[in-house]
């Protein structure tokens, strides 16, 4: 059987939308990944059979080929974990499979089915946003950070089982609130101010017309000059963040 869940690779900043095909067919048991995955990626034939495993699930003991689309897009990271772990569970069956296009789903998932944070969730949540993705499948401490867009549901798991039961009841669960402004204001670098700065009167000059007009800024001299201390002070000059 064919199953098709949706993910995301990260490109710089940018969000790519990737469609993570799992196929069941006869033949020799084992996971083949294709679509240009990097080493991570194919290490997660391991950590996805074990989870399986482990939190309670039949592994298919048939051949299964996981395609990662586009194919001329390099994948990379453990994200993919958590898509292929829900491919299998639904090209065997094992889960429905209604609501895999309404989801984006992200995650490392280790060997006893937890599921663990990834980096670079908030850029695919606003990407998954403008793309009209309904909502996240992610990591429980993943679930503020991507939260903090709007107008997107998204929904946090500890472990691989409570996705699966999601899938078959998603009524039963909440999706993640949180304070956008709130988290945004607490993230302020507190404690590096530039006032504790003595002397140094040209750098701090050029902190401030970098800080006032956006422009680059590099400083220049031996160790212990300075440099790092004044420019982890720049931030405390820059009006606060806005989303």
């Amino acid at each position: 059987m064919l199953a098709r869940v949706w993910s995301a690779s990260l490109v710089g900043i940018d969000a790519i939308k990737v469609g993570v095909e799992v196929d069941i067919a006869g033949g020799l048991p084992g996971i083949v990944v294709v679509g240009l995955p990097s080493q991570e990626v194919q290490e997660s034939k391991e950590r996805v059979k074990a989870a399986l495993k482990n939190a309670g699930y039949a592994f298919p003991m048939r051949k299964i080929v996981v395609n990662l689309a586009p194919a001329d897009l390099r994948k990379e990271g453990p994200s993919f974990d958590l898509p292929i772990s829900v491919g299998i569970l639904a090209a065997s069956e094992q889960v429905r499979a209604d609501l895999l296009d309404e989801y984006l789903f992200l995650g490392e998932v280790s060997l006893d089915g937890s599921l663990r944070p990834i980096a670079g969730v908030l850029a695919i949540a606003a990407a998954a946003k403008r793309m009209g993705i309904t909502g996240l499948v992610v990591p429980v401490d993943n679930a503020q950070e991507a939260a903090v867009v709007k107008g997107l549901k998204v929904f946090g798991f500890k472990h691989l089982s409570d996705v699966a039961n999601f899938l078959s009841v998603p009524e039963q669960y909440l999706a993640a609130q949180v304070n956008g402004q709130e988290m945004l204001a607490q993230a302020q670098l507190i404690g590096a101010d530039l006032r504790d700065v003595k002397g140094q009167t040209h750098a701090r000059r050029a902190l401030e017309i970098a800080a006032a007009g956006g422009h680059n800024l590099v400083f220049v001299g031996p160790p212990g000059s300075g440099k790092t201390m004044l420019a982890r002070r720049l931030p405390g000059i820059l009006p606060p963040l806005s989303f």
